[in-house]
């Protein structure tokens, strides 16, 4: 039995045998059938909530699902976004790009050692002993690149904001701008996101984003 149709079928085995327990528990068949359905229901949310946006053979990192579940949350408020997104003339990844009231963002997910130590030291981000500068450029690049097609596309203007969302070492910062890319506490995108004035409308952000759906193409 395929892997789906078989996790389904031991859901609703588990609906029913609830179900069952709640009828006999309360003498009322009406009750345990609506309880049979919450359960189903519950099963049903939590697998939406799980569930990936990014295909699985693009192999989306643990970082990546982390920001992607905060970024779902976005999308309630009118936030669209983009996962895995190719930037031609090169071999960079957007993990997420991000358009709402905000702005638009190019957010990198990364995953480093808890062991290690995050400081800024004379505008260059150190790791421990390791200077992750290269992984800043990197990132700064995709969004100019981004924000250079999407500009094109648009024949006006737009700005994309650079970011990294580090998860694993503590930082003392929620959110730090550096050489022009903001590096932010992994477990805080959402609310970084919801800081700052509101910048585009609606129809400015659903432009953006059909823009960059069209110049950004999924990472193959």
């Amino acid at each position: 039995m395929p892997g789906a149709a078989r996790r389904w079928s031991l859901r609703g085995a588990a609906a029913v045998a609830a179900g069952l327990l709640a009828g006999l528990l309360t003498a009322d068949w009406r009750i345990g059938a609506t309880f049979a359905v919450a359960v189903l229901i519950a099963f049903q949310v939590h697998s939406s909530r799980r569930r990936s946006e990014i295909p699985h053979w693009r192999r989306p990192s643990a970082a990546q699902r982390r920001t992607e579940a905060q970024l779902k949350v976005m999308k309630r408020v009118g936030y669209r976004v983009l996962h895995a997104r190719r930037t031609p003339g090169g071999n960079g990844q957007i993990d997420h790009f991000v358009v709402g009231r905000r702005g638009a963002f190019a957010i990198d997910s990364e995953a480093w050692d808890k062991r290690l130590p995050l400081r800024n030291k004379l505008e260059k981000l150190y790791h421990g002993r390791f200077s992750k500068n290269e992984r800043i450029d990197e990132a700064l690049d995709e969004a100019r690149k981004a924000e250079r097609l999407i500009s094109e596309e648009l024949g006006r203007p737009i700005t994309v904001r650079a970011s990294l969302a580090i998860y694993g070492p503590t930082m003392p910062w929620d959110s730090h701008r550096l050489r022009g890319v903001d590096i932010i506490t992994g477990t805080k995108v959402r609310r970084w996101l919801r800081a700052g004035k509101d910048r585009l409308s609606d129809r400015e952000i659903e432009e953006i984003y059909l823009a960059a759906e069209k110049v950004l193409p999924p990472r193959g």
